[in-house]
């Protein structure tokens, strides 16, 4: 396999401006996704799509919302291991309910690591908070991003694995979020989103992570109001509007912790087209998979 290129793995070089730029790229590029997805739905532009009411973009009772996450990453494909790694990681997961009184400013899930020595196993908690006025479009990708297990979870546990050749501030650091969002566009090419308005949902989390490039930057560098970002939210996104209020917050109190997601999803791509051009036909994205993320350094997942 062919030596990649690690100097740019754990930070950014790239300026505030440059960032907000590549955010406002970004946005225009997942734009054109989702218009070709509302086409395909039958819909004129992404403002008739927004106006519409269809069981699809309904939200659920907080017990079928869990008990649908619990679905999505239960699937009996959910691990395409043998398309895309050679030693598939067999960690357990569970899906629980975020506690109520964070209910506000906790995101739609997230992952929680299990114990090093596999005692716990890590969970996914679910948001079901204000469930009516929440959308249920993006509970598939949600599901790849936050339990995808034969590739996410190996690079979330990374860091907590007793033999990793790691220092430990490495192994403190949440180095799983550029891994989860490169699993959600990996989730597309094996396979998933074949409902499109799960593709949809797939798209609007991808348009998330773009629009935090440019919001984020522009509360602390362009110095924009809160309004601003609302606004920005709304005019390129159907991001229903409990998350578009604690998503703002959490930039506004947490600057640049959001930007680590897109800007990673984007250097794994990069560093896999290197690989391509690199080795040309020898390319196999099991031996990307296996290089980048190695399941050798946690061998009790395997």
């Amino acid at each position: 396999m062919v030596c990649l290129p690690r100097e740019r793995e754990h930070h950014t070089n790239l300026s505030p401006e440059e960032i907000h730029q590549l955010g406002l790229d970004q946005v225009k590029e997942v734009e054109s996704k989702m218009l070709a997805v509302v086409n395909q739905l039958g819909f004129k532009d992404m403002k008739s799509f927004k106006a519409a009411s269809t069981p699809t973009q309904n939200s659920t009772p907080t017990h079928a919302r869990r008990s649908s996450t619990c679905t999505q990453v239960r699937r009996p494909d959910v691990r395409p291991a043998a398309a895309i790694v050679r030693t598939p990681a067999k960690a357990k997961l569970e899906v629980m309910q975020v506690e109520e009184f964070r209910e506000k400013e906790a995101s739609d899930a997230a992952y929680v690591d299990g114990t090093p020595d596999g005692s716990r196993p890590g969970h996914i908690m679910v948001n079901t908070g204000d469930f009516a006025k929440r959308t249920v479009l993006d509970i598939e990708t949600t599901a790849i991003t936050k339990a995808c297990p034969d590739i996410t979870c190996r690079f979330r546990l990374r860091r907590s694995c007793p033999t990793c050749a790691l220092p430990p501030a490495r192994k403190l650091h949440r180095l799983y979020r550029r891994m989860a969002l490169y699993a959600e566009r990996l989730g597309k090419e094996v396979g998933f989103y074949q409902d499109p308005y799960s593709y949809y949902g797939h798209l609007q989390d991808d348009m998330l992570r773009a629009i935090r490039l440019v919001v984020d930057t522009g509360f602390h560098y362009k110095h924009w109001t809160r309004q601003q970002v609302v606004d920005y939210f709304h005019e390129h996104s159907a991001i229903d509007e409990v998350t578009v209020q604690s998503e703002t917050d959490r930039y506004s109190a947490w600057p640049a912790q959001a930007l680590g997601y897109k800007i990673g999803q984007l250097e794994i791509l990069r560093l896999r087209q290197y690989a391509k051009d690199q080795l040309g036909d020898k390319f196999d994205i099991r031996g990307f998979h296996d290089e980048y993320f190695p399941a050798a350094r946690f061998p009790w997942m395997c």
